[in-house]
């Protein structure tokens, strides 16, 4: 099957975004196609540079300048070293935005305006360039001049009060995510906003400012948990391995280890009470519909937790698996990459890298049948590509290039 070229084929992005909320965003968008130059501070770069260990190894297996953190985010990007706080080095910028389509910053509310990067300078010079601003608040409210960072929000959001342990149980209390889910879901949303503003492009003719706030996504993404809030006026506890609306729908312990069940029907129940032995389960005025069983919930899960340690994971897993209930084993890293579905998915990439010959890659989960993601380059060095983008993008000429390289910009 022939191929088209990828969706954003043609769409420059200037990134002017570090860590991770920003560079997840942009990232989506390299992989679909769009060139995003990458704007770092010089000598330094983004901040996720030096968040290491563990750094890419070379052939030798020596630790690599770049840390795994950095290349998480990064893939598909030139990076051009520049300082935008030199009058020299912010005009170079201008003169990028003026030639992009899309412009990601995550700086403080009102930091890029003595520069005159700011919204209202850029869209002047070029009404078409959509504008995404990335903070933790927003550009408007009473916190809006404050820093704002995952941790911090994923208490304040209140995904730390849904995530954890019962606090009547060992372990219990708040706990955050495993990764920093309020700066890639932001990133995520950010990345949706974007596509829809060059979408309205088409018809309009004229960019827009995008305000994206950490907080806004951290409290828009607890989905059912808002909704179960707001219909019954009752914040949701944590529950731990447990779902607040399914029963059973958790972690069990079995002779082995753990693994999940995960009952999200009547009629699953039913195969399910079958395949542990317990058919009389299903037929208990208590636990025949799920709003039952929610109810009684702590009269059913012991007797199904005391029945789940009798068997080993891999029985269950075959079992529950023969007769349509959805149940899964509990992975760890190295595990989800020998996964048989992971590796036929090709989840992992491996791409040529300048420093270490090769850097592996989480790749993008978007499957497009005819304008597929590219993987064209790996992770940039820090300025890799400053003197590629100064002259073929700005004119600027060798002496130009050499003149600004020994001076402030």
């Amino acid at each position: 099957m022939t191929t088209r070229p990828a969706p954003l084929t043609g769409i420059r992005v200037l990134d002017l975004t570090r860590v991770l909320a920003g560079p997840w965003c942009t990232q989506n968008l390299a992989d679909l196609g769009a060139e995003v130059i990458k704007i770092e501070r010089p000598g330094s770069g983004d901040d996720t540079r030096g968040w290491g260990p563990p750094y890419l190894k070379d052939a030798e297996g020596n630790d690599t300048t770049e840390a795994a953190y950095y290349l998480s985010a990064n893939r598909n990007k030139l990076s051009v070293a520049l300082d935008i706080a030199s009058p020299r080095g912010a005009e170079l910028v201008r003169e990028l935005a003026m030639q992009s389509d899309i412009l990601v910053e995550n700086f403080k509310v009102g930091g890029l305006r003595k520069y005159g990067l700011d919204y209202d300078s850029l869209s002047k010079v070029n009404p078409r360039l959509i504008y995404c601003s990335i903070t933790g608040f927003g550009q408007t409210g009473p916190y809006a001049s404050r820093p704002g960072y995952d941790f911090m929000i994923q208490g304040m959001g209140g995904l730390m009060s849904i995530t954890g342990e019962r606090d009547d149980l060992p372990g219990g209390g708040p706990q955050k995510a495993g990764v920093a889910v309020a700066d890639l879901m932001t990133g995520m949303y950010s990345a949706v906003g974007i596509l829809a503003a060059l979408f309205e492009r088409e018809r309009s003719g004229k960019g827009q400012h995008l305000d994206m706030a950490l907080l806004d996504c951290q409290v828009a993404m607890l989905a059912n948990q808002n909704l179960n809030y707001m219909t019954s006026g009752v914040a949701p506890r944590r529950a731990g391995n447990a779902h607040q609306n399914l029963v059973p729908y958790q972690v069990f312990a079995v002779s082995d280890g753990h693994m999940i069940v995960a009952v999200g029907n009547d009629s699953q129940f039913r195969a399910y009470c079958g395949v542990i032995g317990m058919p009389e389960l299903a037929d208990d005025p208590r636990f025949a519909t799920n709003p039952g069983r929610v109810v009684n919930r702590e009269a059913l899960v012991p007797i199904l937790a005391e029945r789940m340690l009798q068997g080993a994971r891999d029985h269950w897993l075959a079992e529950l698996e023969r007769v349509g209930v959805p149940a899964g084993p509990i992975n760890t890293l190295d595990q989800v990459y020998e996964d048989p579905q992971v590796r036929f998915r090709q989840m992992r990439r491996d791409l040529p890298h300048p420093a270490a010959g090769t850097v592996p890659m989480a790749a993008s989960p978007l499957r497009l049948s005819g304008s597929p993601v590219e993987y064209r380059r790996p992770p940039p060095m820090l300025g890799e590509h400053t003197e590629q983008v100064l002259r073929e993008r700005l004119g600027l000429s060798d002496s130009d290039i050499q003149a600004l390289a020994g001076g402030a910009a």
